[in-house]
C-alpha cells in the first residue's frame, strides 16, 4: 500500500496555506499554559539560570551555573533562551517559548519533508502525528536542550533524504546547504552527537540499501566551509578562555558520559527506552506497527523502491539502539526517534484513510489505543487511591480528583474511538476521538503539574529577592536548588552539597568561600553578618532542634523553609 496523492511542487500555492494552518494550531497548542508553572528542578531551573547569568555578565562564550563554568553543553540553547529573555523579559513565559519554538518548527519540518515525498496528505498527518505526541507535546513545553537538539537533528536529516532526490540545481544545493547549516547548529546545541549521529544514520542508510549514487553532487568543500563557520568559533574561543575545557568536554563529556555508568547517576538497563517510546508515541503507539509493515511491503528485495521509507526506519532504529547502549539514560534523550516514527504513521494514516475499509485497516491500532487508556487510567487511579503509592499523604489527596477527570476522559477517548457511530466516516470520527482525547488529557495535566513536581523554590525565593541586600551571604542547605538562583537573580552557596557543578573551573578562593560544610556554615551563622538559607523543610529537622542553634524562619512554602540568622 503505498499513498495515492503524488508529491507537489513546493511552489504550489497550498503550501504557505498549509504552513499557516499548521503554525497557528500548534502554535496554540504549544503556547497553552507556557508561563503558568514554576521552572522544575533540576532542569528547568539550571537551563533558565545559565542564560540569566549570560546576560547579568555580559559573557556569550563561558556558560556559567551558579557563578560556575558549565562545560556539559554548547551554548545555542542557552543563547536562544537568553534573547527571549532579553526581548520578552525574565519569566517563565519567555525562557519556555524557546522549546516552544524549536517544537513548532520540528512539526513544520516534518510537514515539508513528509508532503515533498509523499504528498500533501502524508505531510498533514506526519504533522499531527509528531505534534500529539505526547512526549513531545510535553518536551515543547519544557526548558531542556533535547529539543532543539532533535529539531536540529530532525533538520539535518530531512534536509538530506529530500535533497538526494533532487536533481542537481539550486534546489539540492540549498537543501545540502541546509543539512551543513542544521548539522552545526546541533553541534553547538548538545556537542558532536548533533552530527555524528545523524552522520551515521545518513552512512548506514547509503552503506546497507547501495544509495551513494544519490550523493552527486554533495557539495562537499562548501557544505564544510559552512559547518566549520558555524560550529567552530564557539569551540576555539571558549577552549582558549579555559584552559582544561578540551579534556572535560571531549572525554569526559562525550566519551565517558557514553561508555561508563559511573560519575553521572544516570545508569538504566539496555530496554529502558521501550516503554518510553509506547508511552510518548500514545495516541499513536497501536499504529506504528501496520506503519511499518506497509512501509517495509516487500521486504528486502523492494529496499529501493521504497528506499525513503527504510531511510526513516533507519533513522528510527539507530537512535533507539544508540541511546539503548548508552550508559547514561534519561527520558528526554530518545525525543529524535519520534520525527521518523511520525513520518511512518504519518504515511501510513494518509494511504489509510481515504480507503472505504479505513476502520478495519486501523482497528488494531484503535484497540492498542483503547488498551493504552484502559492501563494509564487504572495507574492514575490506583496511585492516589493506595495509600504509600505517593509518599506525601497530602499531596495523593490534591491529586485524586484530578486523576480522577484524567481516567474518565481515557476512558471516553478509548471507548469512543473503538465504538463508530456511523460506517461512514468511522475511520475518520475514531482518529478524531484519538486526537481528542490527548489535547484533553493534556490539558487538564497542564493544571496538574505544579502540584505533581513539587521541588519548585519559587514561593521562598521571591521572598527572599525582596530581603536580600548586597553583603549578605545566601546558601542552599544540603541542596542546589537551580531554580532559586533564578527567581532570585544571583548566586548562592552550598553548604553539604556540590551537585555536578564543575569546581575544577572555579577559582580556589571563591571555592572555599562559597562551598562550605556544615561546620563552617555554623561558624557564619553566629557572625556577625546576615546569613540566608532555604533547605528543605525535611531536611532541617536536626538542625533546627539544636537549642544551640538560633533561627527565624522568614518564608515557609510548600516544601522548603528560607531561614535567617538575623530577623
Amino acid at each position: 500500500m503505498s499513498p495515492t496523492a503524488p508529491p507537489s511542487s513546493t511552489t504550489d500555492p497550498s503550501w504557505r496555506r498549509d504552513a499557516v494552518l499548521l503554525a497557528v494550531i500548534f502554535g496554540a497548542l504549544f503556547a497553552w499554559k507556557l508561563g503558568s508553572a514554576p521552572l522544575t528542578n533540576p532542569d528547568e531551573g539550571r537551563y533558565a539560570e545559565i542564560p540569566r547569568e549570560m546576560i547579568a555578565s555580559g559573557d556569550w562564550v563561558t556558560p556559567r551555573l551558579d557563578g560556575v563554568p558549565y562545560f556539559e553543553k554548547p551554548p545555542l540553547g542557552y543563547w536562544v533562551v537568553a534573547a527571549c529573555e532579553e526581548v520578552l523579559g525574565p519569566s517563565e513565559w519567555s525562557v519556555r517559548l524557546a522549546p516552544a519554538f524549536f517544537a513548532l518548527g520540528g512539526v513544520l519540518a516534518a510537514y515539508a519533508c513528509a508532503r515533498r515525498i509523499y504528498g500533501r496528505d502524508a505531510g498533514f498527518w506526519s504533522a499531527i502525528v509528531l505534534g500529539t505526541s505526547l512526549l513531545y507535546l510535553a518536551m515543547g513545553h519544557l526548558v531542556s536542550l533535547d529539543m532543539p537538539l532533535t529539531v536540529l537533528m530532525s533538520a539535518t536529516l530531512f534536509c538530506f533524504i529530500t535533497g538526494v532526490r533532487e536533481q542537481a540545481g539550486g534546489r539540492r544545493r540549498m537543501l545540502f546547504y541546509g543539512l551543513y547549516a542544521a548539522a552545526a547548529l546541533a553541534t553547538l546545541t548538545k556537542g558532536l552527537e548533533g552530527f555524528l549521529v545523524s552522520g551515521a544514520v545518513m552512512f548506514l542508510w547509503l552503506l546497507i540499501f547501495g544509495q551513494w549514487g544519490g550523493l552527486r553532487p554533495l557539495y562537499l568543500p562548501s557544505g564544510i566551509v559552512l559547518f566549520l563557520a558555524i560550529a567552530a568559533p564557539w569551540h576555539l574561543l571558549v577552549a582558549s578562555r579555559n584552559p582544561g575545557w578540551a579534556h572535560f568536554y571531549f572525554i569526559y563529556e562525550h566519551w565517558e558520559r557514553f561508555t561508563s555508568s559511573k560519575g553521572h547517576g544516570r545508569y538504566q538497563p539496555f530496554w529502558f527506552f521501550v516503554p518510553i517510546v509506547i508511552l510518548g508515541l500514545f495516541p499513536w503507539t497501536g499504529f506504528l506497527g501496520s506503519s511499518l509493515r506497509d512501509a517495509l511491503a516487500g521486504g528486502w528485495a523492494r529496499r529501493r523502491e521504497n528506499a525513503e521509507a527504510w531511510f526513516f526506519v533507519t533513522w528510527a532504529a539507530f537512535i533507539l539502539l544508540f541511546f539503548s547502549a548508552s550508559q547514561s539514560k534519561l527520558i528526554n534523550y530518545i525525543l529524535p526517534l519520534f520525527p521518523p516514527l511520525a513520518l511512518l504513521v504519518g504515511r501510513w494514516l494518509a494511504a489509510v484513510m481515504p480507503r472505504p475499509d479505513a476502520f478495519a485497516r486501523m482497528r488494531t491500532g484503535l484497540r492498542v489505543f483503547a488498551f493504552l487508556c484502559g492501563l494509564i487510567a487504572a495507574a492514575l487511579c490506583a496511585a492516589v487511591i493506595r495509600p504509600g503509592l505517593i509518599r506525601d499523604p497530602a499531596q495523593a489527596a490534591a491529586l485524586k480528583p484530578y486523576a480522577f477527570i484524567l481516567a474518565g476522559i481515557l476512558c471516553l477517548g478509548g471507548i469512543r474511538a473503538c465504538v463508530p457511530r456511523v460506517v461512514t466516516g468511522a475511520a475518520r470520527g475514531a482518529i478524531v476521538a484519538v486526537t481528542v482525547t490527548l489535547i484533553f488529557l493534556f490539558g487538564v495535566l497542564s493544571f496538574v503539574m505544579p502540584i505533581i513536581d513539587v521541588r519548585s523554590t519559587k514561593d521562598v525565593a521571591v521572598v527572599a529577592r525582596g530581603l536580600i541586600r548586597p553583603g549578605d551571604r545566601v546558601y542552599n542547605y544540603h541542596a542546589f536548588f537551580h531554580d532559586f538562583a533564578y527567581y532570585t537573580g544571583d548566586v548562592v552557596g552550598l553548604v553539604g552539597y556540590r551537585d555536578e557543578l564543575e569546581l575544577q573551573f572555579l577559582d580556589p578562593a571563591e571555592l572555599k568561600a562559597r562551598f562550605i560544610d556544615d561546620a563552617q556554615f555554623r561558624r557564619e551563622w553566629g557572625g556577625p553578618g546576615r546569613v540566608f538559607a532555604v533547605a528543605r523543610i525535611r531536611d532541617v529537622a536536626p538542625l533546627f532542634d539544636d537549642p544551640g542553634f538560633h533561627f527565624h524562619i522568614l518564608a515557609t512554602g510548600a516544601h522548603h523553609y528560607l531561614f535567617s540568622n538575623q530577623p
